[in-house]
């Protein structure tokens, strides 16, 4: 590794206040497939589809010691909001991932230390890292410092449905209500991106991407309201 790229890893690991015992699979996890396309090595597409699954676990966990009240549906509305693309993708920002991205040329270009997908790619990666290297203790410490604030955000959580925001307001402002159209799907099965196109009557009003239909729609739904906001 080049000092560079030393002192970008070493900053993410005094962010987590965890040092890696194999550096390699903190690299690895921030490691893009077009960076392997290239150079060669591994990707974090594994780590990826590792660390969803544990970041699902430890935020089960967590909401069920933080709301012992609540119902399986509320439970999984809250977890919904924490680990869709935007929350995943502030988090990652918050600790400076995309500095230590390892990409290929063309992605480089393109702006991928900024895009929201690879960020938030890139932090579940990290959490399967964290988990393998330093064990479920550590990995829950990291999950709770990271994802506890956002549930001290009552708006971030429960005011973040953006469909029904913008169908109450296109009802106010428009009398019609929205559609939502697939435009198109892309990538591998296991890394599938979805972009919805939204509609006011024949009036496209805004485009959304993300890694479910439903993710997509609610990006959609979010750049229609800015849209109809702007307008009003």
């Amino acid at each position: 590794m080049n000092e560079k790229l030393d002192d970008t890893l070493a900053a993410i690991e005094a962010r987590l206040k965890y040092r890696f015992r194999d550096p390699e699979l903190l690299q690895e996890a921030l490691t893009h497939r077009t960076y392997v396309n290239e150079a060669g090595g591994k990707d974090n597409q594994r780590l990826e589809f590792f660390g969803d699954a544990v970041l699902d676990f430890l935020l089960s966990d967590l909401l069920l010691r933080r709301f012992p009240e609540s119902r399986e549906g509320e439970l999984t509305k809250i977890r919904a909001a924490l680990v869709d693309e935007v929350s995943l993708g502030r988090i990652a920002a918050e600790l400076e991932l995309g500095a230590s991205l390892r990409l290929g040329r063309g992605e480089e270009k393109g702006g991928g230390r900024h895009k929201r997908s690879l960020l938030a790619d890139a932090l579940e990666a990290l959490l399967a890292a964290l988990y393998l290297d330093g064990g479920i203790e550590t990995t829950r410490r990291v999950v709770h410092e990271l994802f506890e604030p956002l549930l001290d955000s009552p708006e971030l959580l429960f005011g973040r449905d953006a469909k029904t925001e913008l169908q109450e307001l296109a009802r106010l402002l428009r009398r019609e209500l929205p559609r939502y159209q697939l435009k198109e799907a892309t990538g591998p099965d296991h890394d599938r991106r979805f972009t919805i196109e939204l509609y006011l009557g024949d009036e496209l009003m805004g485009e959304g991407v993300g890694r479910t239909k439903k993710e997509a729609e609610q990006d959609a739904a979010r750049a229609a309201t800015l849209l109809l906001k702007g307008a009003s």
